[in-house]
């Protein structure tokens, strides 16, 4: 495939085999967090278990992304999908058959290792077959599939865990990850490498055009701090908060996180529809997360100070947090189209290397915190409000540093 765009049709099947991976690798990253009970209670997991269990997913994303973008560039987008979707078959398995908290944390680290390309390879061609003004709103769309996998791992898999139990769950997803590859064989064309590319592209492209470029070090924070402590809650944390701080049952919790999910999923189907739009009217990237930004940091206080008040559900005031915090996802496609076509895999897998170090340590983090706070003698929603107040002050210095980095 040449750098012409993609006739419309192929574009929309292109797509759409896309975002069944990416689809499923939502599911596999957030199912954790609907899982949690059960794997806490069979393992006697504590709370930094649990978040190194879940972050373990992002430490295996993490590793591959430098590498990811060199061969993404070179090699495209369809072979090393495939290769790493095998990687995450076997880990699916692996899972299911696991004996201790070793072998969980093994097989989701092999997860975040095949997993790690499907969000990355098709931003890559994206940014090759089609129209500038498309590339937001694939991106915002392509979340939008991984966000209605999040939402199909809350309730769905809760209904399923007593006919399947958690390990026919993860073979399930592992048979599933198979389907999508054989559809992506189908339908994704092939990469040229020999394919022209843009006149300004550098003569050797390497990483560290990237980590220099002062619009991918105004951005970089962010991705870490303040997206990486959504998606942290999003796909573990929000299900012990709803139980731990609100008293929800595993099954209210499991509700709470699709009403979430859904609600996040509707959020990034609007910034792909209106995005363009926006952007005709002069509301950039940069703008638009100066001014939602704040809102994002200010709800996620109420949400903290709000803890034990029953006029307003904290859960109901963390949904709204997870919604506006959604503007950062903006970034993503926009630090893409901040450098030449033959430096897109490079920029893309580099940001994303960003956001699931974040992902990792802000899951572990606030385990981490939450344990600390206990031992000295916290009470457990006192300790859960400490910890989210530090992802608070974090994500907070984060945007003071955006505001202040010229770019």
């Amino acid at each position: 495939m040449s750098d012409a765009l993609m006739p419309k049709a192929q574009a929309i099947r292109v797509f759409l085999a896309f975002a069944l991976a990416y689809f499923l690798s939502t599911l596999v990253r957030a199912v954790t967090a609907t899982l949690s009970p059960v794997l806490t209670t069979e393992f006697s997991l504590n709370a930094a278990d649990l978040g190194l269990l879940a972050g373990g997913y992002f430490f295996g994303f993490s590793l591959t992304q430098l590498p990811l973008g060199s061969w993404l560039d070179r090699y495209g987008p369809k072979r090393m999908l495939l290769w790493f979707l095998a990687v995450a078959v076997l880990g699916c398995g692996a899972f299911a058959v696991a004996l201790d908290f070793n072998g969980l944390l093994l097989a989701r680290v092999m997860c975040g290792v095949g997993l790690s390309a499907c969000l990355m390879a098709p931003l890559t061609g994206y940014r090759r077959w089609y129209a500038k003004d498309m590339l937001i709103r694939a991106n915002s769309w392509m979340l939008m599939s991984g966000s209605l996998g999040v939402v199909a791992s809350t309730l769905p898999v809760q209904w399923l865990l007593p006919h399947l139990g958690w390990r026919g769950v993860f073979g399930v997803l592992g048979v599933l990850l198979v389907l999508a590859m054989v559809v992506i064989i189908r339908v994704v064309p092939r990469w040229q490498v020999s394919a022209p590319v843009v006149q300004d592209a550098p003569t050797k492209a390497s990483y560290a055009q990237v980590w220099r470029d002062p619009y991918f070090q105004k951005m970089a924070p962010l991705a870490f701090f303040a997206y990486g402590g959504l998606i942290a809650v999003q796909t573990l944390w929000a299900a012990p908060w709803m139980i731990k701080v609100n008293g929800y049952t595993p099954l209210q919790a499991a509700s709470g996180l699709f009403a979430l999910n859904v609600t996040l999923l509707m959020a990034y189907w609007w910034w792909g529809w209106s995005n363009p739009r926006l952007t005709a009217r002069g509301w950039t990237t940069v703008k638009l997360i100066t001014v939602c930004v704040p809102a994002s940091l200010a709800l996620l206080g109420l949400t903290i100070i709000s803890a034990q008040q029953s006029l307003v559900p904290t859960t109901v005031i963390l949904v709204m947090y997870c919604v506006v915090c959604t503007v950062v996802s903006l970034a993503q496609p926009s630090v893409g189209m901040a450098f030449p076509a033959a430096l897109a895999g490079r920029a893309l897998s580099a940001y994303n290397l960003v956001i699931f170090s974040g992902i990792f340590a802000m899951q572990w983090g606030i385990g981490l915190v939450v344990d600390t706070l206990r031992k000295l003698g916290w009470s457990e929603v006192a300790a859960f409000q400490g910890a989210f107040t530090v992802l608070l002050l974090l994500s907070a210095a984060s945007y003071i540093y955006f505001l202040r980095k010229k770019a």
